[in-house]
């Protein structure tokens, strides 16, 4: 590959991809420029305006979609926002925002735990909002967040702080190793995340992970709550965002019963704004939907008629209507389905259309002891995690798609 094809490459995707950007939960690659773009965008969230959902037979207001939800380093954790805003764990700021580039507080980490454990209730008692927390910084907290002292008294007694933290620390930033350890804690899973104290973590900065806190990462990711960075690390240490902290909460919390939803197979396509569904006990349910539900299928967000009989759903609903519908499994045999791949192999070649960007993209993989070369077609907004400069011919490569449509290509 010559130097000037390179050039062209790198020119013709500068507006169609996003360095170093995943869906997966805690997965970000080149953070380099992190920083500024995240100071620039934040700006642009406080001046946004966000779309509400206010429903008609409830004076209490929830919100699952957000204006300032754009640009494609946040826009894959819309799913898990709204996932977690239609069961009142993880929201909006009061001033219609989401900010989903600003790191996280550990109070909001807290507080959002809790919610998902399904004990806010307890916690915004009035027993808990009284409690008597034996911190160092408790009167901080009593003062600066009034609102959290029952979330961190039922927090406590839930073990999600250990037996030797002597601060709450309220406003510090949710580093990655600290979000992890305490959504595991979430899970109840300590006894577990003990008994592998001693595994081989598979990450190049291991060893910058506390000897105390293996295990939590070990299960996490046997769990299927976290993944490492393209680069093969960890990156304890760094703050997590509310967008990645939505992506954690929202995995943990299909591990968690959830005493909000209802699942069935959908009957017949929607009509007159009604969804039918049949539960597990072969009970046909009506749902009516909200003119603004935020209906989850086949990746993306889509309108009612996506929905199709059979598809596998889980509904939750609010004043009596469906506000959130995620299809988990897609009907068996519709032409419309598509299935996620991912394969890896080394870089073969790509070719360019018109406008500069990759047309198509092929890579070579070891079948049984010989080499077979695969052609894939590109999708016009690919993905492009990794530095760009280093797709060249022989680089291990990792594409994911739908239809055989590549959407996002990672760099290893």
């Amino acid at each position: 590959m010559n130097n000037t094809f390179k050039k062209t490459l790198v020119s013709g995707l500068t507006l169609a991809m996003v360095l170093g950007s995943s869906t997966a939960a805690f997965a970000h690659g080149n953070d380099k420029d992190r920083d500024k773009d995240r100071k620039d965008n934040d700006r642009n969230e406080r001046s946004s305006i966000q779309t509400k959902y206010t429903p008609k037979s409830a004076n209490l207001e929830i919100k699952l979609t957000f204006d300032d939800l754009r640009g494609k380093d946040v826009e894959w954790a819309a799913r898990y926002i709204a996932s977690l805003a239609s069961k009142k764990v993880f929201e909006g700021y009061e001033d219609g925002t989401f900010q989903p580039r600003k790191t996280i507080s550990r109070i909001e980490a807290i507080t959002a735990a809790v919610r998902l454990m399904g004990l806010r209730d307890q916690a915004e008692s009035p027993e808990a909002k009284q409690a008597n927390l034996n911190f160092s910084d408790a009167k901080k907290v009593q003062e600066k967040y009034p609102w959290a002292v029952g979330y961190v008294s039922v927090a406590l007694q839930n073990d999600l702080f250990t037996e030797t933290d002597t601060m709450v620390q309220p406003e510090k930033e949710a580093d990655r190793l600290w979000a992890t350890t305490l959504l595991v804690k979430a899970l109840k899973l300590q006894d577990e995340a003990k008994a592998k104290m001693n595994a081989k973590l598979p990450f190049k900065d291991s060893n910058k992970i506390p000897a105390g806190s293996v295990g939590y990462i070990a299960v996490a990711l046997e769990k299927n709550l976290i993944d490492g960075y393209e680069d093969n690390t960890f990156r304890p240490n760094q703050p997590v965002t509310r967008a990645e902290l939505a992506a954690l909460l929202d995995r943990t919390g299909s591990q968690l019963p959830d005493h909000t939803s209802v699942k069935g197979s959908v009957v017949a396509p929607v009509a007159n704004n009604i969804l039918q569904v049949k539960a597990s006990n072969n009970e046909t349910v009506s749902v009516e939907l909200d003119a603004n539900a935020f209906v989850f299928r086949n990746g993306a967000r889509v309108a009612w008629s996506e929905l199709r009989a059979n598809d596998q759903v889980l509904i939750r609903t609010y004043g009596g209507k469906a506000i959130y519908v995620e299809v988990l499994k897609l009907a068996e045999g519709n032409p419309q389905q598509t299935v996620d791949f991912s394969v890896t192999g080394t870089l073969n070649g790509y070719t360019l259309n018109s406008q500069g960007s990759i047309a198509t993209i092929s890579i070579n993989q070891n079948v049984n002891g010989s080499v077979q070369t695969a052609v894939y077609g590109v999708s016009p907004d690919v993905y492009i995690s990794g530095d760009v400069s280093l797709l060249t011919s022989g680089r291990s490569v990792e594409l994911r798609g739908k239809q055989q449509l590549v959407h996002t290509v990672i760099i290893r």
